[in-house]
């Protein structure tokens, strides 16, 4: 057998993701697992080769000698990753899942034979804390037969199987064959090092269950035609990046996969935005997803409870605040994009946006049947008091630009909503407060944003008070009711964005090269503001574009559904931290845009479209 594992890290739509609600652990089409954090998404890896192939851990398992096929699947509605490998000597399936609901985290690799006999090659190489912690390795006796227990510091993790033996490269391996019927199951369990070590897990028990369990939430979706399987498959993504725990969902499994190959545009996504707690809970509540929704909702209040002045963008998975960013030198990045990022010192910015979308978020709510809480509305109304004083102070915007803070027209349209939205929970719902007082500052902030964020020469809404150049977000302008889908000024805006943000059919979020974001290099289209261009598409009539690009877009899913944060339409390569949940959560709505254009019931529109009467209040002040 091979003595070393491959050393080179494989694309980025390469990777199939399993997880436990607790964590995830990413797979390569060559079956090696390149990055693992125990126990949780943000833990420190255990796994991350993904980030550096000579200096972290891995851990493989493939057919030895040349592999004549690979077909990978997860079985339906589940993230239970099926490989079928084909071989010149036969053919043999690995099932990879994590089980759930089981307070111990592992991972189950089961080998079974289809025909022939097959070889397989283990390579195991376990390095806590992002590579740098080296464990203490030795065989220990087991009720489950061989095991190899792997200690540091407080992390411990115990490999059942074919026995492990020391080969170079402070690296285990193993070699095994399965002939046709024949099974041979790998589990690794991590425990804290201070605990006894775990009894074996029955893998036969924990397959159905787990089996079960997704395939039960997945039928609970209901996703329109024909894009049902791709909207299937993002609500698994959605649920699988969520936290069982706390209701916190990442906004991505992985830390520092590059906006651009080679570049320093790195950034750690696992931790909890405002924002994607905020639209998450409208997707969940539209799929027949009520419990989850609530459970969110319960995250997003405890993050936001305290003093306003204290909101951050972005929490810890259980509500942490503080997310001190630094950089690991010893890892090289993935394909040599350093630094590699710990932490996002974003958590420190000033975003107004967000501010509109929790509002918009806990109104929608409140329109599908979820009822305040005790507390929920006085900390709205909490919210509004401290935006009330100081909403026209510049900010970051919604892409946490690291230059000079700008009054960005987004960011503005966003308070405008959170006014809004304060205003008709009042009037619609008999919710205590002065509906006058915050319609009269939601029209103060209309009126400054179209003298100052608007351009009547180009027609077009501008990216920041001052500026000349569009952003992609603006494309969200309709879907909060801030003007509707075919006013004339939108119309103008999304002509902008096409010539100035298109690139081969796909958007940029702005132009890098303005220097607005304060970085060097640049990015690719992110997929995202694509799938926005989707909905405003559908939302104006445009129904063919819409499903001509929501083609393209689907199409762009790697073989198992997953997608990234970005797309290099030159290389066809997915770019950035995968899989995304923003991406995921736009495709879902996307695809509810279209289903709903295409019968001709606009009421069916993601909810955080906004009402008709503020529609039509923005046709009549422009006709005035």
């Amino acid at each position: 057998m091979a003595e070393t594992a491959p050393t080179e890290t494989a694309p980025i739509e390469d990777y199939a993701m399993i997880g436990d609600l607790h964590t995830a652990a990413l797979i390569s089409r060559t079956g090696s697992i390149d990055w693992l954090c125990m126990p949780r998404f943000d833990s420190p890896a255990m796994f991350a080769a993904l980030l550096d192939t000579d200096n972290a851990g891995h851990w493989s398992v493939r057919p030895a000698g040349e592999v004549l096929e690979t077909i990978r699947e997860y079985l339906p509605g589940t993230f239970v990753l099926r490989t079928l490998w084909r071989t010149a000597e036969g053919e043999a399936e690995v099932l990879e899942f994590m089980p759930l609901h089981d307070r111990r985290a592992n991972i189950v690799r089961r080998v079974t034979g289809r025909s022939g006999r097959v070889r397989f090659d283990e390579h195991l190489r376990i390095r806590f804390d992002y590579g740098e912690a080296v464990p203490w390795v030795r065989q220990i006796p087991d009720e489950g037969g061989n095991a190899m227990l792997a200690t540091a510091g407080p992390d411990a993790v115990i490999h059942r199987g074919p026995k492990l033996r020391p080969s170079g490269g402070l690296r285990h391996v193993a070699e095994f064959e399965v002939a046709e019927g024949e099974t041979v199951d790998l589990v690794l369990t991590w425990y804290p090092s201070f605990r006894e070590p775990p009894s074996p897990i029955n893998v036969d028990l924990e397959l159905r269950r787990t089996t079960e369990w997704w395939k039960d939430w997945a039928a609970r979706s209901n996703p329109p035609s024909p894009f049902d399987e791709q909207v299937q498959r993002s609500l698994l993504v959605l649920r699988a990046l969520t936290h069982e725990d706390t209701g916190g969902i990442v906004a991505a499994a992985t830390t520092s996969l590059p906006e651009e190959l080679g570049g320093i545009r790195n950034w750690d996504y696992r931790y909890v935005w405002l924002r994607d707690a905020a639209l998450t809970i409208g997707v969940l509540i539209t799929h027949g997803y009520r419990e989850e929704a609530q459970e969110w909702r319960g995250w997003l209040l405890r993050a936001i409870a305290g003093d306003p002045a204290d909101v951050q963008i972005m929490y810890g998975i259980g509500g942490e605040r503080r997310l001190p960013e630094y950089e690991l030198p010893h890892l090289s990045g993935y394909g040599g994009a350093a630094p590699v990022r710990i932490g996002n010192a974003a958590y420190t910015q000033r975003q107004w946006d967000i501010f509109g979308e929790v509002m918009v978020a806990l109104h929608g709510a409140r329109k599908l049947g979820l009822k305040e809480t005790r507390a929920s509305w006085p900390l709205q109304v909490a919210l509004l008091r401290f935006l009330e004083e100081n909403w026209q102070q510049p900010d970051r915007g919604i892409w946490e630009i690291r230059g000079e803070e700008k009054h960005f027209t987004h960011s503005r349209a966003m308070v405008w909503a959170a006014f809004d939205r304060g205003a008709q929970g009042i009037r619609e719902f008999g919710l205590p407060g002065d509906a006058e007082h915050w319609e009269a500052l939601r029209d103060r902030v209309r009126d400054e944003i179209l003298e100052r964020g608007y351009d009547p020469e180009r027609n077009t809404f501008t990216q920041y008070y001052g500026g000349t150049g569009v952003d992609a977000a603006l494309l969200q302008l309709p879907q909060i009711g801030f003007v509707a889908a075919d006013d004339p000024r939108m119309l103008g805006t999304v002509a902008a964005i096409e010539e100035d943000l298109m690139e081969d059919g796909l958007l940029l979020r702005y132009r890098t090269e303005t220097g607005v974001d304060g970085l060097a290099g640049t990015e690719h289209p992110f997929l995202a503001c694509s799938f926005w261009l989707v909905e405003q598409y559908a939302a104006s009539g445009r129904t063919a574009d819409a499903r001509k690009l929501m083609e393209r877009l689907t199409g762009l899913v790697n073989d198992v559904g997953l997608l990234s944060e970005e797309y290099d339409p030159a290389s066809g390569r997915h770019i950035g931290n995968t899989p995304q949940a923003l991406s995921h959560l736009t495709l879902v709505r996307a695809a509810d845009a279209i289903a709903a254009a295409e019968r001709g019931r606009e009421d069916e529109l993601p909810f955080v479209r906004g009402e008709g009467e503020v529609e039509q209040e923005s046709t009549a002040r422009q006709a005035s």
